[in-house]
């Protein structure tokens, strides 16, 4: 039995068996019961359990408002819930409120070795506070993903991030860019650590080269402006002109789900493109497995967010896909331009179409992409990888505390 124990929250976590949320708070937490009991603490939803057993970890689920209306938290994160439905905003005060409450609790009831806060806001502030309102010596380690770093830039949102930064322990981002970010808050570089989240890359996320579609382009990814889809949306005429036979497959859901569909209707592209809506997490190797091409046309959106990291890329790579990204920061951590994949401008469509028709044309260049990327993330994003980082950041923490 494990003698130490972790404490995790997160707003994102799967909700049921086949949940198209991601599940990687959930797979982080399985592969650290090797070292400590854990205990997940997440938003409520409705028709869920407050409290369950998922794996060997205790899951609770805090309330913040009645059932029908929890509805700030999953199906995209809490800033899109926002975009698509500005009225949810109410919902943050009481959200806030229940979560310290509920790690009050926690910290009362039960004695943790440490807490791992995902997300600087909300999870990095409540637990702070948490913490400072119970005044127990406990080591926070808060892991930044993107968005909490690179959005929600007004005085009183950097003020809340500089708070938990400098409360926490240890920081853990999931990229160098992500890093860099944090570090512009004045946080000091050694209390920083880049682990990014893992992939199960040895029995889930695999190649199966038998499965190619030739012209089988894919793109896999919320339906935000930050990710870009529009950008490929235009490119795609390009594309077709060249090879009429392709085709292009969209896996996600968001809030631009309704402005994409018209443009396509308007471009005329309803044969050439198929919406697929979300896709449970362990069906996604099918589709990547199938694909010729797998596409991320990322940009940096209005508010200043963009991407922290890139799993579902890392995820494609994983099924040996040959991979077209745009040429981003946190990119950086996981394409070699030309060698694990290919990247393009952002929001240069014309670009990102000749590098598509580039790779239909050199199906040889696609394999060895593929190839090559596979191999990088076996050296540097299985899950095994990730888990014994943290484990080793946690345990340093907990020796000082």
């Amino acid at each position: 039995m494990n003698e130490k124990h972790l404490l995790i929250t997160t707003s994102t976590f799967p909700r049921f068996p086949g949940d198209t949320d991601p599940p990687f708070i959930y797979e982080l937490g399985v592969r650290l019961l090797r070292r400590y009991a854990v205990t997940i603490l997440a938003p409520h939803a409705k028709g869920l359990k407050t409290n369950e057993k998922l794996n060997g970890l205790n899951v609770h689920r805090f309330r913040y408002c009645f059932q029908f209306a929890e509805t700030l938290a999953y199906e995209g994160g809490i800033l899109n819930r926002i975009r698509r439905r500005p009225y949810t905003c109410f919902l943050i005060f009481p959200f806030l409120f229940a979560q310290i409450m509920a790690l009050l609790r926690h910290l009362k009831t039960a004695h943790y070795s440490a807490i791992n806060a995902h997300w600087i806001l909300p999870q990095g502030l409540c637990a702070a506070l948490a913490l400072k309102m119970s005044r127990l010596n406990i080591p926070l380690v808060c892991t930044v993903h993107g968005g909490d770093i690179f959005a929600l830039r007004d005085p009183f949102s950097k003020t809340a991030k500089r708070f938990v930064l400098h409360a926490s322990s240890a920081i853990i981002a999931v990229s160098h860019a992500v890093k860099t970010s944090v570090l512009e808050l004045g946080i000091p570089n050694d209390k920083v650590h880049v682990i990014p989240m893992g992939v199960d890359v040895q029995t889930l996320f695999v190649p199966r080269l038998e499965k190619r579609v030739p012209k089988n382009l894919l793109f896999v990814g919320r339906l935000v402006p930050k990710k870009g889809v529009m950008f490929l949306i235009e490119a795609m005429p390009i594309v077709i002109a060249r090879h009429p036979d392709v085709c292009l497959t969209i896996i996600g859901s968001g809030p631009d789900e309704h402005v994409i569909k018209k443009r396509i209707a308007e471009l005329r592209l309803e044969n050439y493109i198929h919406m697929e809506g979300p896709v449970p997490h362990d069906m996604l190797p099918v589709y990547y497995q199938s694909a010729s091409i797998v596409i991320f046309p990322s940009i940096v959106d209005s508010s200043g967010d963009t991407e922290g990291f890139g799993l579902v890329m890392v995820e494609a790579m994983g099924c040996g896909c040959a991979v077209i990204a745009s040429d981003l920061p946190a990119i950086h951590d996981v394409i070699d331009n030309n060698t694990t994949g290919i990247l393009v401008p952002p929001q240069n469509k014309r670009a990102l179409a000749d590098n598509i028709i580039y790779l239909l044309d050199n199906p040889d260049k696609r394999k060895l992409l593929g190839t090559s990327a596979r191999k990088l993330v076996l050296e540097r994003f299985d899950w095994t990888i990730t888990a014994t980082q943290y484990m080793h950041i946690l345990d340093v923490v907990t020796l000082k505390s």
